[in-house]
């Protein structure tokens, strides 16, 4: 569809006034401390002050007691109490979208005119897993306890079906790992600043085979927020052209979901009700572009999912770049490259950053921001006029925000 294409299902844009991150480590401070700094420093890039703030967005951290069940008000009182309104959003690694989406509302709804949205994260050492203690009702303990399923495992079966279903090979996996760290190289932010080779990838340790160590993400300490307001607001700050978030998904999956997603370790059967047009994550960016207006083909830039190096391959195909097995001729034809036709994961993405979880969906609408605004320093996609972020959270949270210059 084209960019001029209007559909009943549009809804009005807000306008992202400021950006702000802090940068990805393992810094071993109070998740707070992050959020903070990623605030301030969106509040400086659009020109607010956070008195002048009148809603407040939290993504939460559920590793962090409850001042991170309660990301809204956590943050309000990092900042100083001045009285704005507040919310907290948890939906794992969707938080981030799902609290942009909150106070996006807001601003529609007419209920405030700028609202700030802050994630952010301090994590443990090693790779994610549930919460101590037992519980035999919960599916994401049950694929861990019951299965072995770990996070790694589970990127790896998804590498195993592109293999099986597609032909993919493990170098194909790892040139994603050698695309996404020079993109990193630049980027003042990433965790990870160090080019890496094909030879490189393959002599590190296999965590689960046929993905090796440098082939999935770490987990991280980070933040990154989001100044938003109304359009008629931008106006009266001066900035009459700025990035406009055109469209915010936070779509579920559709009955039957013929897809395993995890954490569940079973599919629902197609044998008495047709499977639905889309798969969970094929409808996360459709949803998107219906409500824009816009198609793949309005696209300068992505920023993705990339919790491994095969998964990032699964989303070029989910949000219409190529057709199901296309990804790795895409890859390996240099389109997805910075200078290619649709460069994905400028940023480096999460190989360069790692997981920093209510964090990440709102890094990547940074990332965007700033190509959009010609800031991205060395990384910068030329003339970038419409990006698109997608990721998805755990238990069926959508993820996928598109933005517009």
């Amino acid at each position: 569809m084209s960019a001029a294409r209007a559909t009943e299902q549009q809804v009005g844009e807000v306008a992202v006034l400021g950006v702000g991150m802090h940068p990805w480590g393992k810094w071993g401070r109070n998740f707070v401390e992050y959020g903070v700094v990623a605030a301030q420093a969106a509040l400086a890039d659009a020109g607010v002050e956070w008195r002048d703030i009148q809603f407040v967005s939290g993504a939460d951290t559920m590793r962090n007691g409850y001042p991170g069940y309660v990301a809204g008000a956590t943050f309000a009182q990092a900042l100083g109490w001045q009285g704005a309104s507040v919310a907290s959003s948890y939906a794992a690694c969707a938080s981030g979208a799902t609290a942009l989406n909150t106070a996006r509302a807001q601003i529609l709804a007419g209920l405030c005119d700028v609202a700030l949205v802050v994630g952010a994260d301090t994590t443990p050492k090693g790779f994610l897993a549930p919460n101590a203690g037992e519980r035999g009702d919960d599916p994401d303990w049950l694929r861990f306890r019951l299965l072995g399923a770990t996070n790694p495992t589970y990127f790896a079966l998804y590498a195993r079906r592109r293999m099986e279903v597609f032909g993919a090979t493990p170098d194909d996996f790892a040139r994603v790992k050698v695309k996404n760290a020079r993109h990193g190289l630049s980027n003042p932010n990433a965790r990870y600043r160090k080019e890496v080779t094909l030879e490189e990838i393959n002599a590190a340790p296999i965590v689960a085979d046929p993905l090796r160590l440098l082939e999935i993400c770490a987990t991280s300490d980070g933040a990154a927020a989001v100044v938003i307001s109304s359009m008629e607001y931008a106006k009266s700050r001066g900035k009459g052209e700025p990035v406009r978030v055109a469209a915010i998904s936070t779509v579920t999956p559709s009955y039957p979901n013929t897809i395993i997603e995890m954490p569940a370790f079973a599919t629902d059967s197609a044998a008495g009700v047709a499977a639905p047009e889309n798969t969970f994550r094929d409808s996360i960016a459709a949803a998107a572009y219906e409500q824009s207006g816009l198609g793949p083909d309005d696209l300068d830039l992505a920023e993705v999912y990339d919790l491994s190096t095969a998964l990032e391959l699964d989303w070029y195909e989910n949000i219409g770049l190529c057709k199901p097995g296309e990804a790795e001729r895409l890859l390996n034809d240099g389109d997805t490259t910075i200078g290619g036709r649709i460069p994905v994961n400028p940023s480096g993405g999460l190989a360069c950053f790692g997981e920093a979880v209510p964090a990440q969906a709102l890094a990547q609408v940074c990332e965007i921001t700033w190509h959009l605004q010609g800031k991205a320093g060395d990384r910068q996609v030329d003339g970038a006029r419409v990006g698109l972020t997608v990721n998805q959270g755990l238990f069926g949270h959508g993820s996928c925000v598109i933005l517009r210059r």
